[in-house]
């Protein structure tokens, strides 16, 4: 379920009958309005439940504890970005536009107006071991899945293609969520056009494997 469909099953009357996925659904979306207003920290179940307009005891049944809630959209959107990542990737075999490709994909991630990135870029719970354990994995998944085109293509070794890949990665995120919350004044086209362009002349100077053509 997207974070729209969240949003909108979490706006449902108070008293509504839902079947039991719906339900959870309807709980994911207003537990992440909450913590991506508020934060882990000052979140109150008390808030979810009256933002979901259901009683304590309902939430309960559903998820035991405000963590079993907050690991539960960690996982949704973890997986939600390694797929765009993935499909990034597989959309094309002209490597410039897998390029621009990926550098889309987290820019789309971070600007999903339900904000869902900062529960994995951003998130004040990452003393927390199974928090930090889903957001490392994420994103060693997100580079493993780049690092695999690079070494294809150029030939160099897993572990160098490896280094490449975390870099664009955490280069295309960081200045996604840079472009995101400092309103630029450069429309998002053009920001993921020049980031294309920077990462391009870096990826390209690595010729193709086999060939002495980048």
């Amino acid at each position: 379920m997207t974070a729209t469909e969240q949003t909108e099953a979490a706006a449902r009357p108070r008293g509504t009958r839902l079947p039991r996925r719906a339900r959870r659904n309807q709980l994911l979306g207003a537990a992440q309005e909450v913590f991506v207003a508020q934060g882990y920290h000052a979140a109150a179940m008390d808030d979810i439940a009256e933002r979901a307009g259901v009683s304590k005891p309902v939430l309960y049944q559903h998820f035991p504890g405000k963590l079993d809630l907050y690991l539960a959209l960690l996982d949704q959107h973890c997986e939600s970005l390694l797929t765009a990542v993935r499909a990034a990737l597989e959309s094309t075999t002209d490597n410039k536009l897998r390029v621009a490709a990926t550098m889309d994909a987290y820019f789309t991630y971070v600007q999903d107006q339900g904000g869902a990135f900062r529960l994995v870029f951003e998130s004040d719970l990452t003393n927390e071991p199974a928090v930090r354990e889903r957001v490392e994995k994420v994103t060693l998944e997100c580079a493993t899945a780049i690092c695999e085109v690079i070494a294809e293509d150029t030939g160099l070794s897993k572990d160098e293609s490896m280094l490449l890949a975390v870099g664009l990665g955490g280069f295309a995120q960081v200045v996604a969520r840079y472009w995101l919350h400092s309103e630029s004044k450069v429309d998002r086209d053009k920001a993921v056009e020049l980031l294309t362009s920077l990462a391009w002349r870096g990826v390209a100077g690595f010729p193709l494997h086999g060939t002495d053509q980048h």
